[in-house]
């Protein structure tokens, strides 16, 4: 495995529904090692999560990761928050975001990028039920004219 080849564990589609992602960044996790091998067998959900910085300090709330099964009492609690690790630059720059109305931080993926857990934060913006709508209806576009497509290719 090279150094940049990724390999996806968690994905949070939700997101994409219900946010118009505006920026996105990498950042590490600190975790323990038991929560990393449960993460090599994929064992990981990020659809309830958030995150939130406080005193400077980047939080993820909400992101499960199961127990691992040979972990006995190394294993720690499924749903504690944990920090992520990131540039001060970037911190200070998406403190001045947040503070806009209507922003959020959320996490989209997270993945191996080598032997690094790494997380992909999604500064978003709040849809509304109007916007979701439309998303859909996009996608029911889309759909339908590629089953006309491959209906005519087919004759």
């Amino acid at each position: 495995m090279g150094k940049d080849s990724e390999k996806l564990i968690a994905n949070n589609k939700k997101a994409y529904h219900d946010y118009f992602i505006d920026e996105t960044y990498e950042a590490g996790i600190s975790l323990h090692g038991t929560e990393v091998k449960s993460l090599r067998m994929g064992k990981c959900s990020i659809k309830e999560s958030f995150i939130r910085i406080e005193n400077g300090e980047v939080f993820v709330y909400g992101m499960h990761i199961s127990p691992y099964e040979k972990g006995n009492i190394f294993n720690k609690d499924p749903l504690r928050v944990k920090k992520l690790l990131m540039h001060r630059s970037e911190i200070n720059k998406l403190l001045g975001k947040i503070k806009e109305k209507g922003y959020t931080l959320v996490p989209l993926k997270v993945y191996f990028k080598g032997s690094l857990v790494k997380v992909q934060v999604g500064l978003a913006r709040g849809k509304k039920l109007y916007d979701k709508r439309q998303d859909i209806a996009k996608k029911d576009q889309r759909r339908e004219a590629e089953k006309e497509f491959k209906v005519k290719n087919l004759y």
